[in-house]
C-alpha cells in the first residue's frame, strides 16, 4: 500500500492505494480508501503538509499490514471439467534454485564468449543450462534431458538436434568454462584450494571396436569393453575444481601433470598441498609437486617398505597421541579407545627427501579384524565343502587362508 494525491482547483484530496497486476499482465493501481482533504486533515492532523503526508503513510503501514493478515486466495475446482487434449498442466520449478547459481557463477558469459567464437545459430547458454538443471535433478540421457527441460516454466526455444551439435562445441571449449567457473567461484565464498585432492577413475561404452580415446583398458566393473578414463582434481571441501578424459589405454599417472600444469597457468593456483593414492604417488608425480610451493601427501604401503623400515612401522612403540602428543606404546592401550596416534621419521628412497608418517586408529583396528574374521570362517566352510579354488586372483580371497 502506498499514499497518493489528486489535486484539482479547490482542494488536495489522499488516498491510499494498492498496486497490482491485472489478468491481462498490465501493472495497474487501485484506491483502497480516501483519507481527505488537505484542508480537512490540518485540522487534525496539521499544522503542515508533511504533518499530514506523515499520518497518512504511517495509515497507510496499517492497511498493508491488515492486508496481509487477511488476505485469502480462493482457488475453484471442478471434478467434473475435463482437461483439453494436448494442454500442459504440469510444470517443473525446482531449476530456478539452480539458475541462481548458475548465473552467479558467470556461466552465461562463457557461454557468450564461445558464441562470439563460432558461428552456430542454436542458444547454446539456453542448452548447457538445462543439460546442467535436468543433469541435477533427474539424471538422465542427453534426449530424456530435453524432454524433461520441455516441462520447465520456462520451456526450450532449440530443438533436440541443436542439443547434439553444441556438445562438439563445448568440448572444444571444456578448459575455458573450467577455468571461468573456478575463477567465478570465488564470487560465491571462499575456495579451500590450500588442498587438492587427485584420483582417477574409468567409463566403459557398449561398443566392440575402439573409438577415438574410447580404448581397451583395466575397467572398474572388468568388463570387456573399450573405456575413457578421467582423472579429476578436487578441493579440500571436495568441491570439483578441474577434470580431463584421456584414452582407456593410457597410464593413469601420466594423466597428472598436463592437469596440473593447466590448474597452475590457467586457474594460477600455485600454493597447495597435493594428496592421492598410492597408485598416483610415484617417485616422479612426488618430485613435481615439490617443486614451487606446492608439496605432497600421498600413500605408502607399508609391504613395499624395505625391511628396516618396515620393522620400524609395525614396532608398537614410539606412537604419539594425535590429540596431545604423549608418547604411548600401543600394545598398552585399550581396545575401546578411539583417538588415533602417530610416529614420522625422515624417509629417502631413492633422491627426494621425505617424511614418512605411520598412523595407527584401533577403532578401524577393529573393524579390519572383523573383516579378517569372517573371511577366515569362508575359508574355513570352503574347507568344510572342499570347495577349494586353485587360482586366485584376487588378492584378498578368503582361500588366502588355506
Amino acid at each position: 500500500m502506498k499514499v497518493t494525491t489528486s489535486k484539482s482547483k479547490n482542494a488536495e484530496s489522499f488516498y491510499i492505494s494498492k498496486s497490482f497486476i491485472n489478468d491481462k499482465g498490465v501493472s495497474t493501481s487501485v484506491n483502497v480508501r480516501k483519507l481527505g482533504t488537505l484542508a480537512d486533515l490540518l485540522k487534525k492532523h496539521g499544522p503542515t503538509r508533511d504533518d499530514v503526508m506523515e499520518w497518512a503513510r504511517a495509515e497507510a503501514r496499517l492497511e498493508t499490514q491488515k492486508y496481509k493478515e487477511e488476505k485469502t486466495v480462493n482457488i475453484s475446482f471442478n471434478s467434473n471439467k475435463r482437461l483439453q487434449p494436448q494442454q500442459q498442466v504440469f510444470y517443473r520449478g525446482g531449476y530456478l534454485f539452480l539458475q541462481y547459481f548458475y548465473y552467479k557463477l558467470g556461466l552465461d558469459k562463457v557461454c557468450r564468449k564461445i558464441r562470439d567464437k563460432y558461428s552456430f545459430k542454436f542458444d547454446i547458454n539456453s542448452i548447457l543450462s538445462d543439460l546442467i538443471y535436468s543433469r541435477i535433478l533427474e539424471p538422465s540421457s542427453k534426449r530424456s534431458s530435453y524432454k524433461c527441460a520441455l516441462d520447465f516454466l520456462e520451456p526450450p526455444s532449440y530443438q533436440l538436434h541443436d542439443v547434439y551439435r553444441s556438445l562438439n562445441v563445448l568440448a572444444k571449449e571444456c578448459d575455458l568454462i573450467q577455468s571461468e567457473t573456478y575463477k567465478n567461484s570465488h564470487l560465491l565464498g571462499k575456495r579451500n584450494d590450500k588442498i587438492l585432492f587427485y584420483d582417477c577413475t574409468n567409463y566403459y561404452f557398449e561398443i566392440e571396436d575402439e573409438d577415438g580415446i574410447k580404448k581397451y583398458g583395466k575397467s572398474k566393473e572388468h568388463r570387456p569393453n573399450p573405456i575413457v578414463q578421467m582423472g579429476m582434481f578436487m578441493d579440500g571441501d571436495s568441491i570439483p575444481l578441474a577434470f580431463s578424459l584421456f584414452p582407456g589405454n593410457a597410464n593413469e599417472q601420466t594423466s597428472i601433470k598436463p592437469l596440473e600444469e593447466k590448474i597452475l597457468n590457467e586457474f594460477d593456483c600455485q600454493k597447495f598441498i597435493y594428496c592421492s593414492d598410492a597408485g598416483l604417488g610415484s617417485e616422479k608425480i612426488r618430485k613435481y609437486n615439490h617443486m614451487g610451493e606446492r608439496a605432497f601427501v600421498v600413500t605408502q604401503s607399508i609391504k613395499k617398505l624395505n625391511a628396516q623400515d618396515r620393522q620400524w612401522a609395525l614396532d608398537t612403540k614410539g606412537f604419539k597421541r594425535l590429540s596431545d602428543d604423549k608418547v604411548v606404546d600401543l600394545s598398552e592401550i585399550s581396545r575401546d579407545d578411539e583417538a588415533i596416534y602417530y610416529k614420522d621419521a625422515p624417509y629417502t628412497p631413492k633422491d627426494l627427501s621425505q617424511r614418512l608418517i605411520i598412523t595407527y586408529s584401533p577403532k578401524y583396528a577393529k573393524y579390519q579384524k572383523t573383516i579378517r574374521e569372517k573371511q577366515v570362517d569362508r575359508a574355513k566352510l570352503m574347507l568344510e565343502k572342499g570347495s577349494i579354488k586353485k587360482e586366485r586372483r584376487n588378492p584378498n580371497d578368503p582361500a588366502r587362508f588355506i
